[in-house]
């Protein structure tokens, strides 16, 4: 939102928060002056209801500005609920600088975040962005993308969790199915646990386990058998053995109820990004697939005013670099402040471009062959596609690989002499 209509809001109130699982710390500064009060409010849907409910009563309806150092969790789901609660995320890292400035001792509770915060939003309102919630659909598609993720990253965890519990009693296991977190994998672990399990078993048993899961490759079939054949116990210890079975299966249970789950996040996503006013825009950049092109969907949300630049979102989402300047020393580095859930987004999305887009691929290597890492690279790269994404965005108009790349022969980009020879 613009400094204009921040500054067109008439407050009745000023409010600042130092949030807590069980009790929040609570500052009221009323607009027509008095001293500040203090009062703790629980962390219930009926006490944040009673005390909200009772402002309203207070202060006629009027907005009430609310500083939180929160951006999204159970007291901003609570506090979304009251229209007439205006409310501004305080970047925890600024707070703790704000702290820093007033608290000479250094203790976090002299003087206590919520009038730290009550005073960053009586002062420094011009530099705090209201937030404004996305239409339920979006705010929806991005939670259910960002859970997603989370799974995602538990299943990683899990099957490196898998593959090390192998090599300690069962590595054999590892060359005689697909992927750890694959359906035949898991089915293989369950059937045979153990290397004894597995040569106790019959050849015609085992070569019907491969064909029932998509296995047709007889050679493939007799490889894996003959490996079977001659496979050994890396040790016989019973203890050992038993114990990292059972951690084992534990595992492969856990990661079945996962992939279910990821499985039913993808019907989810998908059905909910059918209804989307955008998704054929989003549909239409080069590798945004099913996984990511939801992603960027809901990273722009529906309300064009929402950002004004593309800047704005370089800046939100960490791509944009800090710049550090004292002197005649200038540091540029990765901006750590940020929606780090955001910024995995674009960069990985630049990640998948270089697959498929023609002038993707070569910026990237023109970036490396400078001397530029690769994930400094990415970075730059969605940087650009930021840009293109907004211009789309903002339009309403569908990428167009074909007409990107005559914008640039027009532009006389260094890209084009790397694009006529790719």
């Amino acid at each position: 939102m613009s400094k204009e209509r921040n500054d067109e809001r008439e407050f009745a109130a000023f409010i600042g928060i130092d949030w807590a699982d069980g009790e929040h710390e609570i500052c009221v500064k009323s607009s027509e002056g008095g001293a500040v009060e203090h009062l703790q409010v629980k962390q219930t849907p009926e006490a944040l209801s009673e005390w909200a409910l009772g402002l309203s009563a207070r202060f006629g309806g009027r907005k009430i500005a609310v500083a939180v150092e929160q951006r999204k969790g159970p007291l901003i789901y609570a506090l979304m609920n009251y229209e007439w609660l205006v409310i501004y995320p305080v970047n925890p890292k600024s707070l703790s600088s704000f702290r820093d400035v007033f608290s000479v001792s250094g203790a976090k509770n002299d003087p206590t975040d919520a009038e730290l915060a009550l005073e960053m939003l009586c002062s420094h309102r011009n530099k705090l962005r209201a937030w404004e919630p996305e239409s339920e659909q979006t705010r929806l598609l991005g939670m259910l993308t960002c859970e997603r993720r989370q799974v995602v990253d538990e299943v990683t965890r899990l099957t490196n969790r898998l593959g090390s519990t192998l090599k300690e009693y069962y590595p054999q296991a590892l060359d005689l199915f697909g992927d750890l977190d694959s359906r035949m994998a898991m089915d293989f672990l369950t059937t045979w646990p153990t290397i004894n399990d597995l040569k106790r078993a019959r050849p015609a048993t085992i070569e019907k386990f491969y064909q029932q899961h998509g296995v047709r490759n007889k050679e493939l079939i007799k490889q894996r058998l003959e490996t079977i054949r001659a496979a050994i116990p890396l040790t016989r210890d019973r203890a050992v053995v038993t114990a990292l079975m059972m951690k084992m299966m534990t595992t492969v249970a856990q990661l079945r109820v996962l992939i279910k789950a990821i499985a039913e996040f993808d019907d989810e996503i998908q059905k909910l990004f059918q209804e989307h006013p955008d998704q054929d825009l989003f549909k239409s950049f080069p590798s945004a697939g099913p996984a990511l092109a939801p992603r960027l969907a809901s990273a722009f949300g529906t309300d064009r005013e929402r950002w004004h630049s593309a800047a704005e979102i370089q800046t939100f989402t960490g791509i944009a670099p800090v710049t550090q300047s004292s002197g005649k020393s200038r540091i540029v580095k990765k901006r750590l402040a940020c929606p780090r859930f955001l910024r995995q987004t674009f960069m990985e999305y630049a990640a998948q471009s270089v697959k498929k887009s023609r002038w993707a691929r070569c910026y990237y290597k023109a970036m490396r062959a400078k001397g530029v890492k690769h994930h400094a690279a990415l970075r730059a790269l969605a940087y650009k596609w930021i840009r293109i994404m907004y211009k789309c965005w903002k339009e309403r108009v569908h990428y167009s690989e074909e007409t990107y790349q005559a914008a640039l022969m027009r532009s006389g980009s260094p890209l084009v002499s790397r694009l006529v020879s790719d």
